[in-house]
């Protein structure tokens, strides 16, 4: 039996839905979702096979005019998923015009692999309004073929699947049958941490931390974590703790109840704060977070 596999990476602006996509096509939760801008940090795989095909999808931070290093670091994850992409799936939410970064946008609009524009949140849109923005986008991207979807509830989400495995060429499979995704176990841990700061913390907080798994100890029945909380000031630190440590504790409660759903195993989680000084603009600092550039 003819086999296909293949890369299809997800790109586009901050918040238009990515991560809600990858879970959904994935059927588990790798990438956190929030509100907030920025929540995607790294390239993540997620691995879906079937008998005659094996899909490699890729999550990826959005698109943005970068500020600082680890915001340039974020960059070229993104950049990679161009340069291996079998099929580009480019996302975008209604009432969007154009990609954060101009430059990428004519990578879309020169591709030479397939690109499926994804009108995502349509949910939120009326008949007319989705008329106007396929039009729009049909105009604007002739390459693309454009499908309106919406992540959150999974309408349309399904025959988006279907097309991809239709366009993957002929491949052996690139990873074992069984495997989800490219990510260690640590790497789950520190964004689950991470997913229950941005839920609690407010302004400049969430995006000025960085979570390490220093010790991860499974038995039989429990697994042991010590994970340490990395900001970059000793303000910050004392609103990560809170009054009397409550709010550290609240982000412990939550952070515990997701990783016992995620390793379906009970969860004795250890977290403590430190200081590690404007890390996000520091090369070694970042590279020992995983930000290769």
């Amino acid at each position: 039996m003819m086999h296909k596999a293949g890369f299809v990476n997800i790109i586009g602006n901050p918040n238009v839905g990515k991560s809600t996509l990858m879970n959904a096509f994935v059927g588990e939760r790798l990438s956190i979702i929030t509100s907030k801008a920025q929540t995607t940090r790294h390239r993540i795989l997620g691995i879906v096979n079937g008998e005659d095909f094996q899909i490699v999808f890729s999550d990826t931070p959005g698109i943005i005019k970068p500020a600082y290093e680890m915001q340039e670091a974020m960059m070229v994850f993104v950049k990679s998923a161009f340069e291996d992409a079998d099929v580009l799936v480019y996302m975008v939410e209604i009432g969007e015009q154009a990609l954060k970064d101009e430059a990428f946008f004519k990578k879309i609009e020169h591709s030479e692999i397939p690109v499926l524009l994804l009108l995502n949140k349509i949910d939120t849109s009326n008949q007319e309004q989705l008329e106007q923005q396929i039009s729009y986008w049909k105009e604007k991207l002739p390459n693309a073929e454009i499908y309106p979807i919406s992540a959150l509830n999974n309408f349309h989400v399904p025959e988006v699947f279907g097309r991809i495995v239709e366009l993957l060429p002929e491949s052996p499979p690139f990873y074992p049958k069984d495997q989800l995704t490219d990510k260690p176990e640590r790497f789950f841990v520190n964004e689950i941490i991470r997913e229950k700061i941005l839920l609690n913390y407010k302004k400049e907080i969430p995006y000025s931390v960085e979570i390490e798994t220093e010790e991860f100890f499974e038995d039989e029945k429990i697994i042991r974590i010590r994970a340490v909380i990395m900001v970059e000031r000793d303000t910050q630190k004392g609103i990560i703790i809170g009054h009397k440590g409550e709010a550290l504790k609240r982000v412990g409660i939550q952070a515990r109840a997701d990783l016992e759903k995620f390793f379906d195993k009970q969860i004795h989680l250890e977290t403590y704060v430190k200081v590690n000084k404007d890390w996000r603009s520091n090369s070694r600092q970042l590279k020992r977070f995983g930000y290769d550039r």
